[in-house]
């Protein structure tokens, strides 16, 4: 039966997204592009998710780019101009599970120093109940090891728990270890993939009490 669900943030629960900033910096969509695919890119910033510290890791990425000097410190200067705010509907529908019966917990790959002033700004994070953030345990997923520590600290068992994310790769990776994991796209979407998963588990009750 499944008594727990786990939200990752960016993508699901909070819009991201380092275009808000650099596209309206540079004027024009593929230039930001460009730079956010070849300068302050996925695996830069993911270091940071990883527990580096931002001041190390932008002064690393000046010194091998010292032309993008003002563009780089923009990345974490102006942090929250990439956020686009809260996912149309989530805090709405969380606090219908929660009504329900669900526990909700949060699991997310962000950096612990950009953490701190995303999460006093979104009501949306005060529903879960506990939370583990990769920058501040120094592991990210699709590492099993983050879900390991999610499920022990949570207090919960894998084959009771949905894990909710956009990413497929952190999606299989919890399916691997027993979490039933639900590819992110909207809303209504998780809505209708949540009920089917509670009807699928309805009626393998039902056939196991007839038989």
């Amino acid at each position: 039966m499944i008594k727990n669900l786990i939200f990752d943030y960016g993508g699901v629960l909070l819009d991201w997204n380092p275009h808000y900033l650099y596209d309206p910096y540079f004027g024009d969509v593929d230039k930001a592009e460009w730079f956010l695919t070849h300068i302050c890119t996925y695996e830069w910033n993911a270091q940071h998710d990883n527990g580096k510290p931002i001041a190390e890791g932008t002064a690393e990425l000046i010194a091998e780019h010292p032309e993008w000097k003002k563009e780089i410190e923009l990345y974490y200067g102006e942090f929250m101009k990439m956020m686009g705010g809260q996912i149309p509907g989530m805090e709405e529908y969380i606090k219908e599970l929660k009504a329900k019966g669900f526990r909700v917990f949060g699991l997310s790959n962000w950096s612990e120093e950009t953490f701190a002033l995303v999460r006093p700004v979104y009501p949306v994070l005060n529903l879960m109940e506990d939370m583990v953030i990769s920058g501040i345990e120094r592991v990210m997923k699709p590492d099993p090891t983050i879900f390991q520590l999610a499920l022990q600290r949570f207090g919960i068992k894998a084959e009771e728990t949905v894990f909710i994310d956009d990413n497929p790769n952190n999606v299989a990776a919890a399916n691997a270890l027993g979490i039933t994991g639900i590819l992110f796209e909207w809303k209504e979407q998780l809505e209708r993939d949540l009920t089917a998963l509670n009807t699928s588990y309805l009626l393998r009750k039902e056939i196991c009490q007839k038989s």
